[in-house]
């Protein structure tokens, strides 16, 4: 499974922005997908996540009421709408998934097999 964000660049405080993930490869109806992000000298982090089996999700608390992260299984692509957006949203993203069978929510990045290249955006105050 190959995966590919894309959706970055400049956006201001308060405005919106929708990061794709597409992959390609079989059985990614079977995965779980996560967006990560990492900002300027700071660790990779989990932003939100989606299991395939009743789009079970994960918010950390940052972003709960601002993103949604949702998936289109026949275009292999997911989701996520980024709204409110902060100065402090800025980093590179970037998604993963795994093939999980019973559908589990992985929170830890090391749990992700297939990871895509990161997209960069930054908010500007």
């Amino acid at each position: 499974v190959q995966q590919q964000a894309c959706g970055g660049g400049f956006v201001q405080t308060g405005g919106f922005l929708r990061l794709a993930c597409e992959a390609s490869g079989s059985s990614f109806d079977r995965h779980t997908v996560g967006w990560f992000r990492q900002a300027p000298g700071k660790e990779r982090d989990l932003v939100a996540a989606i299991s395939w089996s009743d789009n079970g999700s994960y918010y950390t608390d940052s972003v709960k009421g601002r993103f949604t992260i949702s998936r289109d299984n026949a275009k292999n692509t997911v989701y996520l709408q980024m709204n409110s957006l902060k100065p402090e949203d800025t980093a590179v993203y970037y998604c993963a998934s795994v093939y999980s069978s019973l559908a589990y929510l992985c929170r830890d990045q090391r749990d992700y097999l297939y990871w895509g290249q990161g997209t960069l955006f930054t908010v500007s105050s």
